[in-house]
């Protein structure tokens, strides 16, 4: 019996003895970090991989994680430089770089960071004017990054961006901004319609103005195809009376050629030049004077005539 309670102790020892072997065995994941102590001082600081630690004396002080990390503020009350008080909050992206710093730096560092921010916000918003602040965010977030960052560098925390998430002015500042935002889309809306208005008015005028340039150009255009017309009918008038006269002249060319032809005597040349005095006065001359050698043919044409009848 003795035997075997002997050797239950020594297998109760064995497996308490591996037990204690597999709990000093750790894994650190990617992109976390194991801060150490060893007899309540701080030892070292386990990277990613397998670690072992010595049973008892060492312990697991704190476990950290390496990512960029978020945290939204509450919004904190602040003050501008012309007593407006509003509410403001913020975001926070952060980092830790050295897991010793952040573990014996600050006691709590989130709170501590809450509380800088809120500080920090309050300074930068109390030199800045309402319209400023509403305006200014990349500057606030600017100066509130670069102030962050220098006083969490001791905690081990780098601050890598600062956003205010939320600028929440009193209701009678929201009233009186949305009435300026409406009297300004209202002008806005005046100095359009009063452009539109100028615009149209401007594209009536040069359309009469080119409509009245079109009517003087055609109306010019007319008057020189009437001018040309008339003169082509005067040209072709004037060549009319010119071939007419052309023809009577050839006629009566043709008529002394003939009288020469036939022989005609002195009495026949007589008659046919009375002939061409009745053709010359057309029965539109009131007063014809007849040379003296055509007066006396032409009574002896008459006394001619007398005897016949």
């Amino acid at each position: 019996m003795e035997g075997l309670g002997n050797a239950i102790l020594i297998i109760i020892l064995v497996l308490l003895a591996l037990a204690i072997i597999v709990s000093c065995i750790k894994v650190v994941p990617q992109a976390h970090a194991v801060v150490i102590e060893r007899l309540g001082a701080y030892q070292t600081t386990w990277d990613t991989g397998l670690h072992f630690k010595m049973p008892i004396l060492d312990r697991v002080a704190r476990r950290v994680t390496l990512k960029e990390q978020v945290v939204d503020f509450d919004p904190q009350p602040v003050i501008t430089k012309d007593n407006v008080t509003m509410r403001i909050d913020t975001v926070v992206f952060y980092q830790i770089t050295d897991p010793k710093l952040y573990c014996y730096g600050v006691e709590n560092p989130i709170m501590a960071i809450e509380n800088l921010t809120a500080t920090t916000l309050r300074n930068i918003i109390g030199d800045l004017e309402l319209d400023e602040t509403l305006t200014s965010r990349e500057t606030i977030n600017t100066k509130m990054r670069a102030t962050l960052d220098v006083a969490t560098d001791p905690w081990g925390i780098k601050v890598n961006r600062v956003e205010l998430k939320n600028i929440i002015p009193p209701a009678a500042i929201q009233d009186a901004m949305e009435k300026q935002m409406k009297a300004e889309r209202e002008r806005r809306e005046a100095v359009t319609r009063a452009e539109g208005e100028k615009k149209a008015t401007i594209l009536v005028a040069e359309g009469k103005k080119e409509s009245a340039i079109l009517d003087a150009e055609a109306e010019k255009q007319a008057a020189i195809l009437r001018a040309e017309a008339k003169r082509e009918a005067t040209i072709k008038e004037a060549e009319g009376q010119a071939e007419a006269i052309l023809r009577i002249q050839q006629a009566n060319a043709d008529g002394l050629r003939a009288l020469k032809d036939a022989s005609a005597d002195e009495a026949v040349l007589k008659l046919k030049s009375l002939e061409a005095f009745a053709r010359a006065a057309d029965g539109q001359a009131t007063k014809i004077i007849i040379p003296s050698e055509i007066q006396g043919i032409a009574g002896l044409a008459k006394a001619v005539t007398e005897t016949i009848k």
